[in-house]
């Protein structure tokens, strides 16, 4: 996963960068300041907004619907993909390109996009799921928006989607904004209960992702949505004592003969297509098959790069915490 990691934990790592208010339109121009730091005009207020997927879920379930996505909209099996959150495949266009950072560059022209929105890590060069070749390519047709993706926690960057979705047009005040924001607060309890739970038990949580060479444990203070669960919420996640130099900090990989290095009670996998499962993860893995966690079948989800809503994260730590009773009461 070294690159691929760059690609499972580096750009799955969830949360905004925060702090830059949008500009009110004025003069008959339109104006946001991304987390990039650029103040991103428009002759007028876009309306034919295309988004990376998660960007795109998260614009919908505060009122703005996308023309077009780019990055995993489905799965396999017809699915649509977690990644993508609310979003019907079936209802947008799907430009995503044949590699890594690609679209088809011909959808896209078709689509008459006056925006496109995507997240943006600091420590990589562009926006996600965009390579700089097809980003100087869009910026062509329209101008981009960057809402951070690190070095914040989830609530902020849920705040970036919600003041992105305003400047565009969104009622962000309207009826159901509010019950999701309300149904957020009531999960976030409740996972703030089972962490009561689960420390005063003595057990831990490491969080991982894996491909067929390596395991990888994540840092929960490099991902926004772990950060917060460990730091407000009082989820006891396990922090690697030896994250990777490379990659940002984001993880410690193990050679899948050092899986057994943390044995916490409970295991949270990411649940990307792309990442092995816990079934894969056991086959010819002795190491892991071993851990208490693995041989007790605790094992619960994590949405890495879920779309930044309220309505998201509220099934998310929902679904969560009903995993974490389950588990507990093996």
């Amino acid at each position: 996963m070294r690159r691929t990691v760059a690609a499972v934990l580096l750009l799955g790592l969830v949360a905004g960068c925060g702090g830059n208010a949008p500009t009110e339109q004025s003069g008959g121009q339109w104006s946001f300041k991304d987390d990039r730091g650029k103040e991103v005009t428009a002759p007028k207020r876009p309306e034919r907004v295309v988004a990376q997927v998660s960007a795109a879920g998260a614009l919908k379930d505060y009122g703005i619907n996308v023309v077009g996505t780019f990055g995993p909209l489905k799965r396999a099996d017809g699915s649509t993909d977690p990644e993508a959150g609310s979003i019907d495949p079936s209802q947008v266009t799907d430009i995503t390109g044949p590699g890594y950072g690609e679209i088809d560059f011909e959808k896209f022209a078709a689509l008459n996009v006056d925006l496109v929105v995507a997240g943006y890590y600091p420590e990589v060069t562009g926006l996600w799921h965009l390579t700089a070749e097809f980003e100087e390519k869009v910026l062509k047709v329209a101008p981009t928006v960057g809402i951070g993706q690190s070095k914040i926690q989830l609530p902020d960057g849920i705040k970036r989607f919600r003041e992105l979705a305003k400047a565009l047009g969104a009622d962000v005040d309207s009826a159901k904004v509010k019950a999701d924001e309300e149904a957020f607060t009531k999960a976030a309890e409740r996972l703030k209960a089972v962490g009561k739970k689960m420390t005063a038990a003595g057990q831990k949580i490491q969080v991982v992702g894996a491909d067929p060479k390596l395991l990888y444990v994540a840092v929960p203070a490099r991902n926004p949505d772990l950060d917060w669960y460990a730091k407000e919420l009082g989820l006891p996640l396990l922090t690697p004592d030896k994250p990777d130099s490379e990659g940002g900090g984001y993880f410690q990989s193990l050679s899948w003969e050092n899986a057994g290095t943390y044995k916490e009670h409970v295991i949270m996998w990411d649940t990307r297509a792309h990442v092995l499962d816990p079934e894969k993860m056991k086959e010819g893995h002795p190491v892991f098959q071993a851990l208490p966690a693995v041989q007790a079948n605790r094992f619960v989800e994590w949405n890495a790069v879920a779309p930044l809503s309220y309505s998201s994260y509220a099934k998310i730590m929902n679904k969560l915490a009903d995993q974490l009773e389950q588990v507990l009461a093996r």
